[in-house]
């Protein structure tokens, strides 16, 4: 297996032409998550794709939101199944394309879903396609998955990304690289809640004593919510959205909060969420509802995670890559994977930077190097391990 992986890091050189066309039709068809039909439109180019590179696909259609992919390229049927994870949809709304078209400037791609994570998908296809072109067989089938709906928490796709980690002995996560030569071995647990504050409305010239400001009340939780800040143990707690009122003359009866969660560990989840669910009212006359609940759970670096990351650093090594691993704060579907004990790794995708920001760009060069990491990496799990 060693003595093949500069061949196939030469054919994926060759491949770079191609490799960035295959991105530009991505990045083209736009994907938001909350745009059913867009993200449709972008699944049928993509499952066109995977099927040209030798995949069975499957469409897994959805009412809620944009359809799932299933592709597989079939092994022998020797070991259980790799499982490969990313996801189509974008946090970008219809129309951003216009604002900035795909450019290619400095040896970056930028442009809206570049980054995350369309070209994590890109390097899928072609290291797939080469291990078929080399005929290499591989005793495990490769199982991709692609859902519509990872920005928004993987609310319809979960249960199927979870199925299909059961059925697998690796999960491998096509998310963008942390940074320069990472991989990514644990990722924050993500909370999601909404503070719903009920007061009592009351004209504020001539009866202001007769109300009770839901503004006032939600205003002391905010507070509060911010001092369980703890920015040393990797705990952050943020009120990103705040609504309350109707007009400045009246004492305001309703004001709500959304709250996003962020925790290192399993046991920081365990001690921040019956905080968060716990509020209770300030103003004796006051009324306080909080919905919600961690969408994500924390997924800490394990033994079995190492164990992967550390074999994917010995492939690496054959294509002089020096790889580092690291924990990021943001979360993906490899959470839910890890949990269930699955020996996962993630950040398998493109060198860049700017994810959910205005440069997001994709280093082009990358694009060869991590996809021969992956097709060895794939070479190796089908060679050995369990």
């Amino acid at each position: 297996m060693i003595s093949i992986l500069p061949a196939i890091h030469e054919a994926m050189r060759e491949r770079l032409p191609a490799m960035v066309d295959d991105l530009r039709t991505l990045v083209e068809q736009e994907s938001p998550t909350d745009d059913k039909g867009l993200v449709d439109r972008a699944q049928t180019l993509l499952a066109e794709r995977l099927a040209q590179a030798g995949a069975s696909v499957e469409r897994l259609p959805q009412e809620q939101t944009g359809d799932h992919l299933r592709a597989v390229w079939a092994g022998t049927g020797q070991r259980q199944p790799v499982l490969l994870l990313g996801h189509i949809d974008t946090v970008w709304p219809a129309g951003e394309l216009a604002r900035r078209p795909v450019r290619i400037e400095d040896g970056y791609l930028y442009g809206p879903g570049a980054f995350d994570m369309k070209a994590g998908l890109v390097i899928a296809v072609h290291a797939m396609e080469v291990l078929r072109e080399f005929d290499l067989p591989l005793a495990r089938d490769v199982v991709l998955l692609v859902n519509s709906d990872e920005e928004r928490g993987s609310a319809s796709s979960r249960g199927m990304i979870e199925s299909q980690a059961r059925q697998s002995s690796y999960v491998l996560v096509m998310e963008p690289a942390l940074g320069p030569g990472m991989l990514t071995v644990g990722r924050k647990g993500v909370g999601r809640f909404r503070v719903q504050v009920q007061g009592r409305a009351a004209h504020a010239g001539r009866e202001p004593e007769k109300g009770v400001s839901a503004i006032a009340e939600l205003a002391q939780h905010i507070l509060y919510l911010q001092s369980l800040n703890d920015l040393e143990k990797g705990v952050t707690v943020t009120v990103g959205v705040v609504q309350g009122g109707i007009r400045p003359n009246v004492v305001p009866a309703e004001a709500v909060a959304e709250v996003d969660l962020r925790v290192p560990t399993r046991a920081e989840e365990e001690r921040l969420v019956p905080l968060l669910r716990g509020l209770s009212p300030y103003h004796p006359q006051a009324s306080v509802v909080v919905e919600g609940a961690v969408t994500r759970p924390a997924w800490e670096a394990d033994p079995t995670c190492l164990a992967l990351f550390h074999r994917a650093r010995v492939v690496g090594e054959h294509l002089d890559m020096h790889l580092e691993r690291g924990s990021s704060g943001g979360g993906s579907d490899g959470n839910f994977t890890a949990a269930l004990g699955i020996p996962t790794l993630d950040g398998l995708g493109p060198e860049g930077a700017g994810a959910h920001a205005l440069d997001e760009r994709v280093a082009l060069d990358s694009l060869p190097l991590r996809a021969a990491l992956l097709a060895g990496l794939l070479l190796d799990l089908s060679l050995n391990g369990h």
